[in-house]
């Protein structure tokens, strides 16, 4: 019983200690920005994509060179 005891103790200090609380909030917060940046940023690149597509269709049906 004194083993339990003494495992209780220990688990119960890991849980009220409050060590390295900081680096969990952090860790969490730059998950969070970077999750947000990365649904700002996929439809900006996806449509830049195809915007890209049109205009280098129409730079290539242009006609090279000089009209007399």
């Amino acid at each position: 019983m004194q083993i339990r005891n003494d495992n209780m103790k220990l688990i119960n200090d890991f849980f009220k200690k409050e060590d390295g609380a900081v680096t969990v909030d952090w860790v969490v917060l730059t998950a969070a920005v970077i999750g947000i940046g990365m649904l700002v940023l996929i439809p900006i690149a996806y449509s830049s994509t195809s915007s890209s597509q049109v205009i280098a269709s129409d730079i290539a049906s242009q006609a090279v060179g000089y009209k007399r």
